[in-house]
């Protein structure tokens, strides 16, 4: 019995992070007052080496606000040092990150097959993907709409009864890597489509009316390098020659004011807007298919993580959206929807002013197609577990998301004329 724990230990080990670069590794919360600390910040970006979780980087830190950061253990002192001497206000948010990435599994003892409740390798995924269009032919179909740096074919997903010419909602989910809460809901989201097609509910009138496309996971080659190598990973994983760092951040790469503001023309920045606009076979594919497809597309969500927050265009500017007030509306009222069942609160906002500018996202590009609903979900939670959310949430967080995103259908099919 013993060997048998051992085994499954290290076989856990092996499948999800040794983690020992985790070990001693912290994350950081501190309150910016003023422009003078938002200065101090950017000095501390330049000491030490900072994985920044909210914002994304230093560049966007902005006074009145708080920031996330993650410490490597050998400098977890000198920062500590750096923030009181100046007299930053902050808080060990995550004392024991190494523990966290281990928690996230809720149990040692991983199903073989695909699971709801638990987050799933990209091999599960891709499997999935193929079953679940292969036992239901009348109303899910699955297309290849591209092809990852690294080779692997992004997988999209159409619900709706087969033949159907009915207009449509896209999301995706997995932008970036370590994000790992976005793919589970997109799988939860197919998992619900299916289950209640054809039942009545709720989900299953919307879907009478409106198709589906569901791309599970945006980022393939980055997510499964955050279960191989790097838990933390964001990027893609192309490589250039000129630089050893590899990966452009995919929600900087899109034409949508690219590289003016939030996002860094450093190949090794964590908002590297890539060399090009649309320099990522990833993003190609993306863009490609919605163009292809523009007539019929009439909402655009797309999924990430953390801080529970729903924002809509723009984040490249200030610039308030034509349809700034219907869709702040909308956005009010969806939050509302999600948090009837759980109580969760979201905020929601234009995306420069109610959380950070950053040019080149996929919703500023899309609502510049003229996708008039264009949102982002930022799912839960607000920086407890930050980007290492416990599986014992996948189910709860799905499921008031999938509310929010029931309620955005219903409004489409309501203006849609």
């Amino acid at each position: 019995m013993l060997t048998l724990l051992i085994l499954i230990s290290v076989g856990l080990a092996s499948a999800h992070h040794s983690g020992e670069h985790f070990e001693g590794e912290k994350v950081f919360r501190v309150s910016i007052e003023d422009e003078k600390q938002v200065h101090l910040m950017h000095v501390l970006a330049h000491r030490a080496q900072i994985d920044f979780w909210k914002p994304d980087s230093v560049s966007q830190i902005r006074p009145e606000s708080t920031t996330d950061f993650r410490v490597k253990a050998d400098q977890v002192a000198e920062v500590e040092h750096f923030l009181e001497e100046n007299g930053l206000t902050h808080e060990v948010f995550i004392s024991d990150l190494n523990k966290l990435v281990t928690n996230q599994f809720d149990s040692l003892v991983r199903a073989s097959g695909h699971s709801y409740e638990k987050y799933n390798t990209w091999e599960k995924i891709e499997a999935w993907t193929e079953q679940i269009a292969t036992e239901n032919p009348e109303f899910v179909s699955r297309s290849v709409i591209g092809t990852t740096f690294e080779g692997r074919s992004m997988y999209l997903l159409k619900i709706g009864k087969a033949g159907s010419n009915n207009p449509a909602i896209f999301i995706d989910c997995g932008f970036h890597a370590r994000e790992w809460i976005s793919p589970a809901f997109c799988q939860w989201f197919v998992r619900e489509a299916v289950l209640n097609y054809g039942t009545g509910s709720r989900i299953a009138n919307i879907l009478d009316r409106l198709d589906f496309y569901v791309l599970p996971v945006f980022n393939v080659d980055g997510y499964v390098y955050s279960w191989t190598e790097e838990r933390l990973w964001r990027k893609t994983r192309s490589v250039r020659s000129g630089t050893s760092c590899v990966g452009t951040d995919p929600n900087r790469n899109f034409d949508a004011g690219w590289c003016e503001t939030g996002a860094s023309t450093s190949p090794c920045s964590e908002t590297y807007c890539g060399p090009t606009v649309e320099s990522e076979p990833e993003t190609k594919a993306l863009v490609n298919f919605i163009n292809q497809n523009l007539d019929s597309i009439k909402a655009y969500l797309t999924i990430h993580s953390y801080s529970q927050m729903l924002i809509f265009p723009y984040s490249k500017s200030y610039a308030l959206a034509k349809d700034h007030t219907e869709l702040n509306n909308l956005a009010k009222a969806t939050v509302k929807e999600l948090a009837s069942l759980y109580g969760t609160k979201y905020t929601y906002g234009a995306g420069a002013a109610s959380n950070y500018p950053a040019a080149g996202g996929s919703d500023d590009w899309a609502y510049d197609q003229g996708i008039k609903y264009s949102f982002t979900f930022e799912l839960r939670d607000t920086g407890r577990y930050g980007f290492l959310l416990p599986e014992s949430q996948i189910k709860a967080t799905s499921e008031e998301t999938l509310l929010a995103v029931e309620y955005i259908a219903d409004y489409v099919l309501e203006n849609l004329y």
